[in-house]
């Protein structure tokens, strides 16, 4: 019996993508931290300085911007902030997920206002990078270019 081959589709964009400030040491902690309890690999990275980033046009994400992480959710949903944050853990679901009712009882305005505080002295307090993280070998297929 003969094998079929199978098919070279072109990969599409994953439905929930991260997009991350990718010269940002703390961002980038955060998804070191995602890819280790992401036993699923159902997330999937992008930095904001990255080509994915910019076709989606979500290049007004700028590095400074404290909206440091951003949450594409299908094609039109998009999380920043706090939300971005609870998204991410949303996904994760199991024992990460137990977290956000706690967290959703406090006011997004709050919330918001700590995430900023924190956002906007990331460099200082974490530092940056020159450039963007490249994936290892075993993380190339989580990341969008």
């Amino acid at each position: 019996m003969r094998k079929s081959k199978p098919e070279n589709k072109p990969r599409s964009e994953p439905n929930f993508v991260i997009y991350f400030d990718g010269v940002c040491n703390l961002c980038n902690r955060f998804v070191d931290l995602l890819i280790r309890i992401d036993h699923r690999r159902c997330l999937r990275y992008a930095p904001l300085q990255g080509e994915t980033a910019r076709l989606r046009g979500l290049h007004h994400f700028a590095a400074e911007d404290p909206t440091s992480i951003v949450v594409v959710d299908g094609p039109s949903e998009v999380h920043t902030e706090s939300d971005a944050v609870l998204q991410i853990f949303s996904r994760l679901g199991g024992i990460w997920s137990a977290f956000l009712l706690p967290a959703r009882l406090i006011p997004k305005c709050f919330r918001d206002k700590i995430y900023r505080v924190i956002a906007q002295n990331r460099y200082g307090l974490f530092g940056r990078r020159n450039t963007c993280r490249l994936p290892t070998s075993s993380e190339r297929e989580l990341f969008l270019p």
